[in-house]
């Protein structure tokens, strides 16, 4: 089959007013042409960017051009994206791509402009961030589209300025028990089979101003909180102190919306809505006193039962939310039984 000639696309695509055939023609671009004429197919994208009918692909081809370009490429028209309020979220990342540090100064001032639109401010800072090690997003959410505008810590961007761009440190990972790397309990290879793989989640996405899916030493003001309120199961008490969750989301099609599995350090908060009522801090009547919630799916509660220990562990079960009394079952003989079970999901 004959290859479509690049100037023959080029025309459909700027003629084109349907989104979605819009879309198959991009592809068809990037397909037949991106890898031999990939400097011309870029140009095309930055072409249709600044100036197509398609408002909303003219941002959405903003990713293809980054992945188009190479460092050193661009420059000028990513930084002219900057004064565009429907392109400038995305020039930040074509602006390091392109430039790398020498971006620093542009993408400064445009995190100093209060009438640039606020997601591509945050988004600047957030970049800066990541680039210099400086922990300029320390705490926040990991997208900048969603940061508020008293969370952009613009003074302390400037200061960095002030002093030169010097570089930071960034985070360090979050510190993790050695019987991970060599598991000796049932308990050990459990959460050693699951650290395995969020491992691999981790190397497919992280930011460690706020990692997620880690399984960690806990703090011990936290589990001391936690000490005085329960006297939980051998297992679970072991599981909490050297395999803490930092923010562990299982993904599978077993657990309503995914599956939440909670850490020493909001355990305590994770009971509000299910044993206790932080509105009018008294203990909700319609709840086993007994169940310790451990995790939730789409709200849907695993609970450990703290009257069933034996031999160092607790069965877990389980209840689906919304019904208007909680129906639990047994779910898991043991939370050995559930941390396998994770694994296996995960």
């Amino acid at each position: 089959m004959a290859v479509a000639p690049l100037a023959a696309l080029h025309r459909k695509l700027f003629d084109e007013t349907d989104g979605n055939k819009f879309a198959r023609l991009k592809d068809r671009l990037l397909k037949k042409h991106g890898a031999d004429e990939r400097c011309a197919v870029r140009d095309i994208f930055i072409a249709y960017a600044k100036e197509g009918q398609l408002l909303h692909w003219r941002t959405f081809l903003m990713t293809d051009i980054i992945a188009l370009a190479e460092p050193g490429e661009c420059g000028d028209f990513f930084t002219a994206c900057l004064d565009v309020p429907e392109l400038s979220y995305w020039a930040v990342d074509g602006m390091f791509k392109s430039m790398g540090k020498a971006a620093y100064g542009s993408l400064v001032a445009l995190a100093a402009r209060e009438d640039a639109k606020l997601s591509a401010r945050a988004k600047a800072i957030k970049g800066l961030a990541i680039v210099s090690g400086q922990p300029f997003d320390r705490g926040l959410m990991l997208d900048p589209g969603h940061w508020k505008a008293e969370q952009l810590r613009l003074a302390e961007v400037l200061a960095w300025q002030a002093d030169g761009y010097p570089d930071g440190h960034g985070f360090a990972a979050p510190a993790t028990h050695p019987s991970l790397a060599a598991p000796q309990s049932a308990l050990e290879k459990a959460a050693a089979r699951l650290e395995k793989k969020l491992a691999a989640q981790r190397r497919r996405q992280q930011d460690l101003a706020r990692p997620s899916n880690w399984l960690a030493i806990a703090d011990p003001a936290d589990l001391g909180q936690i000490d005085a309120r329960w006297a939980l199961p051998r297992n679970y008490q072991r599981f909490l102190v050297c395999y803490s969750p930092i923010r562990v989301h299982i993904a599978h099609a077993d657990y309503f919306q995914g599956l939440n599995v909670y850490g020493a350090a909001e355990l305590l908060k994770a009971q509000h809505g299910y044993a206790w009522n932080p509105v009018t801090q008294e203990a909700i009547a319609e709840w086993p006193e007994h169940y310790l919630v451990i995790a939730d799916a789409g709200a849907d509660p695993y609970c450990l039962d703290l009257a069933a220990i034996s031999d160092g562990d607790a069965p877990v079960y389980t209840a689906e939310h919304g019904m208007g009394a909680w129906h639990f079952e047994r779910h898991a003989d043991s939370f050995v039984d559930f941390l396998n079970e994770i694994a296996a999901a995960a």
